[in-house]
């Protein structure tokens, strides 16, 4: 069993993008480490990428739940995405739309969409618990 508290972040692959979000994700839930699922666009793979890609994103999420005891999934996306370079309106829809494909796998977690801004600053943009 792992010892101290993990959450969960599907995040992109950018690299300016994972403190802020692992910063945000430990002080928000007092949790000592937060799992990181990447992938270029992740809100893009979730709500328009191939079945076996959502698939690969959904089992390792399934570990950080199972082997970490892992209450709380976000995925987030971000401003200046090379991976899904939309506009931040279309972000924000994918994101909302990625929060009900996590709700339907049914895992025992709460589910937050995270818009991360032009200056690294995380806002919730939809929680599975409002």
């Amino acid at each position: 069993m792992a010892a101290g508290k993990f959450v969960t972040a599907v995040n992109c692959m950018d690299g300016r993008v994972q403190e802020p979000v692992i910063r945000w994700m430990k002080r928000q839930f007092h949790a000592d480490f937060v799992d990181m699922v990447t992938e270029p666009g992740p809100d893009r793979v979730m709500t328009a990428g191939a079945s076996w890609d959502v698939r690969a994103v959904r089992n390792r999420v399934e570990i950080s739940v199972n082997a970490h005891h892992s209450d709380v999934v976000a995925v987030a996306a971000h401003h200046d995405c090379a991976g899904y370079p939309v506009s931040k309106e279309e972000h924000l829809s994918a994101l909302r739309r990625c929060v009900d494909v996590m709700t339907s796998w049914h895992l025992p977690v709460r589910v937050l969409a995270l818009w991360v801004s032009e200056r690294w600053d995380v806002e919730v943009v939809c929680d599975s618990q409002e």
